[in-house]
């Protein structure tokens, strides 16, 4: 069989495995009354969560990157609270993604050994990521996708500047080189758990490391379909995440996707790249800002109760 025929084959058993976990997990919280907490908010998501879904997977797929403009809206819009946003965008984006993966993954070449050797590396990263992230407090959760948008706007603003590294002819590296596709992915995949996407960051290493870039739209999808299904049910385990807002992003993502891939494939991007630039680095101060103000007032009453 095709390499690459096995791999979209192995991704399509994962993402049944998934999206029967998922199920499983949503009749569960039906069945149980329990505490009321965005996990457990079975009720159909509305128009502006499935809105959010087709606008974000729709840019996400022309480059500019779903998770730190949905943070963004998730913020504004207040559809959920802080804490549980690293899951909710992980559960609700994955299957857009593996739409994206399914796609592009089919059209362009790659070497086979660096592709599923970087898409392994990713996933064991997110599967060890969201285990550490969905135990986190909500403090720690703000502190972490603040320092993560912030990085998101910066590498937006190096792919504006056209700042990237040019990179090679290469379709796949070996020996050292390989090694350092491999642990660079793994880190990127336990940040992926976080909430700072992997597909420019991916896209600088797989340049730095004399590949053609082109090369990068595999790997980087292969590596989020693939690992967002295995970090995804870590957070709906732990119960870590916006049933309803995922939802939304799952049913909106996936026509998103299918209109930026099929019908538009194109778009003059650089003034939506600006724009989506001053909105994330705004959603990280403020989120900064959040976290730092809880720990000035916890400070503050802990000092008072000691008087």
């Amino acid at each position: 069989m095709n390499p690459i025929v096995a791999l979209m084959t192995g991704l399509g058993v994962l993402t049944a495995g998934y999206v029967a976990g998922w199920a499983r997990a949503i009749f569960a919280v039906r069945r149980e009354p329990g505490v009321p907490s965005p996990a457990t908010d079975a009720r159909p998501p509305g128009a502006t969560h499935i809105a959010v879904g087709a606008v974000t997977n729709f840019f996400d797929t022309l480059g500019i990157g779903s998770f730190a403009t949905t943070t963004a809206l998730f913020r504004v819009l207040k559809l959920v609270p802080d804490r549980v946003i690293p899951g909710t965008l992980n559960v609700g984006h994955t299957l857009p993604t593996v739409a994206q993966a399914l796609i592009y993954t089919s059209i362009i070449r790659v070497d086979v050994l660096t592709l599923i050797g970087m898409i392994a590396a990713a996933v064991l990263g997110a599967w060890l990521g969201a285990g550490v992230v969905a135990k986190w407090s909500r403090q720690k959760v703000q502190i972490g996708m603040g320092i993560a948008l912030l990085c998101a706007a910066a590498l937006l603003l190096m792919t504006h500047l056209q700042l990237m590294p040019g990179g090679g002819t290469e379709l796949g590296v070996r020996g050292a080189k390989l090694a350092i596709a491999l642990g660079g992915n793994f880190l990127l995949g336990a940040l992926m758990t976080l909430g700072i996407g992997l597909y420019a960051p991916c896209m600088i290493l797989v340049s730095l490391l004399g590949m053609n870039p082109t090369a990068a739209f595999p790997i980087m999808m292969g590596s989020c379909a693939f690992l967002m299904p295995v970090g995804s049910l870590r957070f709906i385990r732990e119960r870590c995440y916006g049933l309803r807002a995922a939802l939304g992003l799952a049913i909106g993502g996936i026509p998103g996707v299918l209109l930026a891939a099929f019908i538009v494939k194109k778009l003059p991007l650089s003034t939506v790249r600006v724009l989506v630039i001053v909105v994330v680095v705004y959603t990280a101060l403020t989120m900064l800002y959040a976290a730092f103000s809880r720990q000035t007032a916890s400070s503050g009453a802990a000092l008072e109760a000691e008087a």
